[in-house]
């Protein structure tokens, strides 16, 4: 992968051909409200699609049913087995290093102002989580699988957006670039895969190099199954950390849309965590994880948990010797990872699955047991020269 200025320029012009075309036929023919209608009745991989959906969605749905010809599934179980081993902690780094890491990129801020289906926290939270969860399931892509479904509703999504911005011309493409361009997309999964990794290095966690370089391919096919240019797409950690801080560099700085954002994250998981005592810590993980310069520019308040935080590697080690060394313990500790997941999702959704939905306007202000082994361990790869 060529990872200089002038070919991340190229990126920040290109979106999605397959899915903008679609999106733009089914407004052209005044066909979204009845594929958002039925769409509803599509959340399992197989099953038949409903009668009625335009015929442009039914071949679209048809095209993108099948995973890329070139996943290695044997990597992909490791990627399962490497969640299941470490779901809190992943949930936490998607939370409260992802997210934010989104937000410290004033366009991507403003993008995720600008919708109303991105408007509610929980909504978004949720939604990630799910997907996530999706993904991470032992039938994600098999007959019952909820995960391509998604998968196929959240590239529309992404289009539909484009397509509103666009259209709409309230989005400078001149300044600004493509909106949820290819660029965007792969930067987005780096958030979501090496920035994850980079979060549980900085926690404490120990990580096998199976393990990371595992669930790291995983997030390759789900970009591939989003849209992602794979001529583009960072093949190794290597290749993903030159990319991520090439677009940080490029990117990454103070908005009032991303404090917004961040403000709103904020206030929501201090809803989530019982009484208020705690309440401090999430802005103090925030701030450990993505950095004080970051934390800064997103308005993340400074808290007497800000020291506190620092202990949590030497706690997670204690928690690990005890997994690692006694069969009933690293059972105990994996429920009660599965249950954290679990609550904190049914909390963020109020008990409800998340419907990925076309926008049809925008706002106008804008289970298995058993682990990857933690033989050889991770470090994630060195800086890269751009940074």
């Amino acid at each position: 992968m060529n990872c200089t200025d002038a070919s991340m320029d190229a990126l920040r012009r290109s979106g999605d051909e397959f899915a903008d075309a679609v999106v733009a036929t089914l407004f052209e023919r005044g066909e979204v409200g009845t594929f958002n209608t039925l769409m509803r009745y599509v959340s399992t991989a197989g099953a038949p699609l409903p009668d009625g959906l335009p015929d442009v969605a039914r071949e679209y749905l048809r095209a993108t049913s099948v995973p890329p010809a070139w996943v290695d599934w044997a990597e992909m179980e490791r990627a399962r087995l490497f969640f299941i081993d470490n779901n809190v902690h992943i949930s936490t780094a998607l939370s409260f290093a992802s997210m934010p890491a989104c937000y410290v990129v004033p366009h991507v801020a403003r993008l995720l102002s600008a919708t109303h289906g991105l408007d509610y926290p929980s909504k978004r939270m949720a939604e990630t989580g799910q997907f996530t969860v999706h993904l991470m399931r032992p039938d994600a892509f098999e007959a019952g699988g909820r995960f391509v479904p998604a998968a196929q509703k959240v590239r529309l999504l992404h289009a539909s957006i484009r397509h509103h911005l666009e259209r709409e011309d309230r989005w400078d493409t001149a300044v600004l670039g493509t909106p949820i361009c290819q660029e965007d997309m792969i930067g987005g999964q780096m958030f979501f895969s090496l920035l994850v990794l980079d979060s549980l290095d900085r926690l404490g966690v120990h990580m096998s190099v199976e393990g990371a370089e595992a669930y790291f391919y995983a997030w390759r096919v789900v970009g591939a199954i989003l849209g992602v240019d794979q001529d583009a797409v960072p093949r190794n950690l290597e290749e993903a950390r030159r990319f991520l801080d090439l677009y940080m560099i490029r990117h990454m700085g103070p908005s009032p849309e991303g404090a917004h954002l961040t403000r709103q994250l904020i206030d929501l998981y201090e809803e989530v965590v019982p009484g208020t005592f705690f309440d401090p810590i999430v802005s103090a993980l925030i701030r450990h994880l993505i950095g004080d310069t970051c934390a800064d520019w997103l308005g993340v308040p400074h808290t007497a948990w800000d020291s506190v935080v620092k202990a949590v590697p030497h706690l997670l080690g204690v928690l690990e010797t005890i997994e690692d060394r006694s069969p009933l313990g690293a059972w105990a500790l994996d429920r009660l990872g599965h249950l954290t997941t679990v609550l904190e999702l049914s909390s963020l959704t109020r008990g409800r699955v998340m419907h990925y939905a076309i926008p049809e306007h925008l706002k106008k202000d804008f289970g298995v047991s058993g682990s990857v082994p933690r033989t050889r361990r991770w470090t994630p790869p060195a800086p890269s020269v751009a940074s």
